[in-house]
């Protein structure tokens, strides 16, 4: 696998915060319980869906070399009791950005989530 320069990372990175922001509404990340589909392009279950987040807008809190990360989150109430095993997000015109695997890609405090209860993101970074 080649490597890119920290020029190209950094306008990849970049390309990707707008994208983030673009649209009319604000990007979300939606966790999902059961298995998370093999790219992007596959439609999620919606039935699995177990709570939707909303990140302000802009969404973006920081762009480095590195990684670009987010703005934490609005606390968003569970709609379904389940086990949160992936996330998807969205940018503000409603198209996927990313898929997160939870426990590899995203941390939750308590995976477990019931009907009723909250969740909230403190920090999400993506890396190139």
């Amino acid at each position: 696998m080649s490597k890119t320069s920290v020029n190209a990372r950094l306008a990849m990175i970049q390309a990707f915060s707008e994208f983030m922001d673009s649209g009319s509404q604000s990007a979300t990340v939606i966790f999902y319980e059961g298995v998370q589909p093999a790219d992007t392009s596959a439609v999620a279950d919606s039935n699995n869906a177990l709570v939707t987040l909303v990140f302000p807008e802009p969404c973006i809190k920081e762009v480095t070399p590195a990684y670009v990360e987010f703005h934490p989150t609005d606390t968003g109430s569970v709609i379904k009791t389940g086990t949160a095993t992936w996330a998807r997000i969205f940018n503000g015109a409603g198209e996927v950005a990313a898929d997160l695997a939870v426990g590899t890609d995203i941390s939750l405090a308590n995976t477990n989530l019931a009907l009723g209860g909250t969740l909230s993101t403190t920090s999400i970074k993506l890396r190139p």
